[in-house]
């Protein structure tokens, strides 16, 4: 992307209800339906706005973009303060989402008052974690997505059957048109990321939630996540990676 050109203004999906701000980002390849079964719950009691992130939904591919961590902070701060949102924001982020999220909150100082992470894939270099289990597991999920970027007949074929399966439809929007950001996205923000010292950085609190049941999840990981100042864990019994109903009503209970 052009370092001169300003950030795209992304498509706001959802903007309804009063009250406290809650912000919400869907994970990649996906949209705002992800929120289906949270929206509400909080709506009543909230504003809510949902945004598309940068290649997918109705928001812009702008031509050159990388699709890096920074390029969706850019993108999101400068639509945030299009909105001129009243504080205090609740920022909630799903899945890939969530990484967003919590760079948003080491950039934003002050400027969020809560960060809730649904389903966070945290990961971090095997070599990082102590125990071979958890060391086995990394290094499984990250060949995985390197597998999934390198063969992309697979990777659609397999994503179509997969997304008629899934307990939320229309949760998966992997296909030729946003091929390009979700591969990248896959490169620049879960294969290299920056969780673990953006989370170190917030000013906020920061709420954790993830089913005992996610395909994605890391319980090595998440034991350093739990470990930092200001985070708490959370893990919901017999919930998997999408925010299905039992998922929902702990998110509600984080943004409070």
């Amino acid at each position: 992307m052009n370092l001169f050109r300003p950030a795209p203004l992304l498509h706001v999906a959802r903007d309804e209800g009063t009250g406290p701000v809650v912000v919400l980002l869907h994970g990649v390849a996906s949209s705002s339906v992800t929120f289906q079964n949270v929206v509400p719950l909080i709506a009543p009691h909230h504003r809510v706005v949902a945004i598309d992130l940068l290649g997918f939904g109705d928001s812009p591919m702008p031509p050159g973009c990388e699709y890096t961590i920074e390029e969706h902070v850019d993108a999101i701060e400068r639509t945030l303060r299009s909105l001129r949102l009243p504080g205090p924001i609740t920022l909630v982020g799903h899945s890939m989402g969530s990484l967003i999220a919590a760079r948003l909150a080491a950039n934003a100082g002050r400027r969020f008052d809560r960060i809730v992470l649904v389903s966070p894939p945290v990961y971090v270099s095997p070599a990082e974690l102590a125990n071979r289990l958890d060391r086995g597991v990394m290094d499984f999920y990250l060949r995985a997505y390197r597998y999934v970027r390198a063969n992309k007949e697979f990777t659609l074929r397999h994503a179509a059957a997969v997304e008629r399966f899934l307990s939320i439809p229309k949760a998966m929007d992997v296909n030729e048109r946003t091929w390009v950001p979700f591969t990248k996205l896959l490169e620049h923000a879960i294969e290299s990321q920056t969780t673990i010292s953006d989370l170190a950085a917030a000013d906020a609190p920061v709420e954790v939630i993830y089913g005992s049941l996610d395909e994605f999840h890391s319980d090595g990981v998440l034991k350093i996540v739990s470990r930092l100042n200001g985070v708490r864990v959370h893990r919901v019994l017999g919930s998997d990676h999408l925010i299905g109903r039992r998922l929902a009503r702990a998110v509600a209970t984080a943004i409070g």
